[in-house]
């Protein structure tokens, strides 16, 4: 599964929405909510690996998935 591009772009305009209603500037509060988005974002993804050990009497190999942490 790749990154889920879409659903950053949303997140964006949903910050920069909320961010045109506010009375006060808060550059603090933008790259806060910007980067926990960003790291959804980045989250959104999955590892795809191939394993291969050796150093026993047969050797091993493999495949995994997993989420970015």
């Amino acid at each position: 599964m790749g990154l889920n591009k879409a659903g950053l772009k949303e997140a964006i305009k949903a910050i920069l929405t909320d961010m045109l209603t506010k009375e006060e500037n808060s550059i603090e509060e933008f790259a806060t909510r910007l980067s926990d988005g960003i790291d959804v974002f980045v989250k959104s993804g999955t590892v795809n690996v191939t394993v291969a050990t050796t150093g026993t009497a047969t050797s091993h190999t493999g495949t995994g998935t997993g989420t970015i942490n």
